[in-house]
């Protein structure tokens, strides 16, 4: 069962400081990797381009295993406070440096580079690997090796092909309906406004084999309110209420990716 989630640009907006609110990014990645969430999509909503490009910056950055962020990423204002950014820890950055501990079969992540017009692909073990694949120079690859130390040769996978979490990948739409309204599954709304989440309301979607998308609203809006009288209009959702009687007046987004994930999480294992 893949799980994806929708958040809107301005779910940084009840943070000032652009170092808060590159933390509160680091945790929101943190769950998703926590989850196995497949696709973040990060959804217009207001007037927050600025925090939108920070988000899906940020969230791409930390996704990029660390041996390749310089060949991926630039120098750029986005990534100013990037030392406090807390480590993922997922699969696909805990590969070795050591190339005589890579064996066949293994899969790891990579750069394609161009030497003297020839194409290799770059896996962190300082030594250049020729690539026959069909991704452009300067572009990432998810590799598979066919042999090991010391005459080393890779195949182009894609990351689904590894047994493993490979990572999330971050997508932006341009509105939160069209998403929805192009969603191929089943949708689950997180709202006040819905039935308590219970599991034999999770039930349902849990055991399909369709795809999920877990929606959330802004720190000022839920999702009824941004989407307003086209709420009728989404096909296969449910809305959900994964926090009843809660005591604060609001739950802050990084609070409810955690609780409804671990929810989820919990049900669709029993």
């Amino acid at each position: 069962m893949k799980i994806s989630i929708a958040i809107p640009e301005s779910a940084l907006s009840d943070e000032s400081l652009k170092l808060d609110k590159t933390r509160k990014i680091s945790v929101l990645a943190r769950a998703c990797s926590i989850f196995k969430i497949d696709t973040i999509y990060v959804y217009q909503e207001g007037n927050y381009k600025e925090d939108g490009n920070l988000l899906v910056t940020i969230l791409k950055y930390l996704e990029t295993p660390q041996f390749l962020r310089r060949r991926l990423f630039p120098k750029m204002n986005e990534l100013k406070f990037a030392g406090v950014l807390l480590p993922l820890r997922i699969p696909s950055h805990a590969t070795p440096a050591n190339s005589k501990k890579i064996n066949i079969g293994d899969v790891r992540e990579g750069v394609v580079i161009s030497i003297k017009g020839k194409r290799f692909v770059d896996v962190g073990i300082n030594e250049a690997i020729p690539f026959f694949g069909k991704t452009d120079v300067g572009k990432r690859v998810t590799v598979q090796f066919k042999s090991g130390y010391p005459d080393f040769s890779v195949k182009e996978i894609q990351r689904n092909e590894t047994p493993l979490y490979w990572g999330y990948t971050v997508k932006e739409r341009s509105n939160l309906f069209s998403l929805l309204t192009e969603w191929r599954g089943n949708t689950i709304i997180t709202s006040r406004k819905g039935r308590t989440a219970t599991k034999e309301q999770l039930t349902k979607y849990l055991s399909s084999e369709l795809p999920i998308l877990v929606v959330f609203g802004s720190p000022e809006k839920g999702v009824h309110e941004i989407l307003g009288g086209k709420m009728k209009n989404i096909q296969n959702a449910k809305t959900l209420n994964f926090f009843p009687n809660q005591a604060t007046e609001t739950v802050r987004l990084e609070e409810a990716l955690l609780g409804t994930l671990s929810i989820i999480n919990a049900y669709s294992i029993n």
